[in-house]
């Protein structure tokens, strides 16, 4: 049995009851938007003279609210994730100038991940509960957290961009919780003492690469370069008056792009270091203005990244010093300028950190500004015993 209520004043809805198998019956609505018929489910209808259930007047009300508050995609505007993502990726690349290596990745997610889960399921059919469930198939897949994380700052960034042109009503990812990031059993900073810097450089072999590499790893050290930026840095970019090395260009994925976060920065040249590239200036074949300081000795063209780090790893087998990533030379240039009592903000600026809660890693390895050693050593002694005797007894 359906009990039909006239349209009224307010809309284009109607609000109508239904009955189930027991005879109670339900509030319904039914209006129209863009084209498209909407039906949503109201409430049960107050029967006889009981306090349970809504009036019409009350039923009423909230097919209001809801007209006033339901949005819906016409069907002319629905795109599949995989439609929605190729034009989003497009709007990154061409208007807001992503990075290369950062449309790569997004095409990747969209490719491996995000196409073959949601199908072609158009986008405003998709709700959170969908979206946790791509979270925990990834998770169950063996991904990591920042993996998992990062897929979903592209889907966050990707239903934004779907609001925006009103292909979907609300942005459904942003109810979705993040996974937690992991706690490394290795919590500590890889880098090489000055000592250990010292021994890799010596333990470099003597071959036509190894007379590159020893300035390589001493300017990746004291400069702090990201390898891509070391690998395409240019004799140009050395400015030897002002004692400055200027990062300029980053060669990531067989491309010369910017620098990471798209900004160029000077770093200081420590002398020991100009000396060291005025000896590489004076040996290499490759001296012109636009070639590259680091230059394969034979074509003049850009390293091998993957080599590189080979040939680094096995240098410090030979030094038999602690085992670190190429990576670790950044970490280098960062902890030992900390220590020299660099300010963090200066060091932020020359290694290109976007946000200095990066930087503060360092932190822990620069004077101590508040003499804590002085404290230390009234409070329990400078050796021996610890007086307590002036100590009052607690009561």
């Amino acid at each position: 049995m359906i009990c039909s209520v006239a349209r009224r004043s307010y809309g284009s809805g109607r609000l109508f009851a239904r009955a189930d198998g027991n005879g109670a019956e339900t509030w319904y609505a039914s209006w129209y938007v863009g084209g498209r018929r909407v039906k949503r489910r109201i409430g049960p209808k107050r029967r006889g003279s009981t306090a349970d259930g809504l009036t019409r007047t009350q039923a009423e009300a909230q097919m209001r609210a809801l007209i006033a508050t339901t949005t819906v995609v016409a069907v002319g505007s629905r795109h599949t994730v995989a439609e929605a993502g190729a034009i989003y990726i497009t709007h990154l690349e061409v208007v807001m100038e992503r990075k290369r290596s950062t449309i790569a990745d997004y095409r990747g997610y969209m490719r491996k991940h995000l196409g073959p889960f949601f199908g072609g399921r158009p986008m405003d059919k998709i709700d959170r509960t969908f979206v946790e469930a791509y979270l925990l198939a990834k998770k169950q897949e063996g991904l990591s957290s920042k993996t998992v994380c990062n897929h979903l700052n592209f889907l966050h960034g990707l239903w934004s961009f779907a609001v925006k042109r009103e292909w979907v009503a609300k942005n459904v990812v942003a109810l979705v919780d993040r996974p937690r990031m992991p706690r490394f059993k290795e919590r500590r900073i890889q880098f090489l003492t000055p000592e250990e810097l010292q021994a890799v450089v010596r333990a470099v072999p003597v071959d036509y690469l190894g007379e590159l590499e020893r300035p390589l790893y001493l300017c990746a050290a004291m400069t702090g370069l990201r390898q891509g930026e070391l690998i395409a840095l240019r004799w140009y970019d050395v400015d030897w008056a002002a004692s400055r090395v200027r990062v300029a260009d980053s060669y990531v994925r067989g491309e010369f792009d910017s620098p990471k976060n798209h900004r160029g920065r000077s770093v200081p040249m420590a002398d020991r270091l100009a000396g060291e590239l005025e000896r590489h200036f004076q040996r290499t074949r490759w001296r012109g203005e636009n070639d590259l300081v680091f230059a394969h000795p034979l074509s003049g063209n850009v390293l091998d990244a993957s080599k590189l780090r080979k040939r680094f790893g096995e240098a410090l087998e030979r030094a038999e010093v602690r085992r670190i990533t190429f990576h670790g030379l950044r970490h280098t240039f960062g902890t030992q300028m900390a220590a020299a009592g660099a300010p963090m903000r200066a060091i932020q600026e020359w290694m290109g950190h976007a946000d200095i809660s990066t930087t503060e890693i360092y932190a822990h390895y620069a004077p101590d500004p508040t003499g804590g050693t002085k404290f230390a050593d009234r409070a329990f002694g400078s050796g021996g015993e610890p007086d307590i005797s002036a100590v009052p007894l607690a009561g």
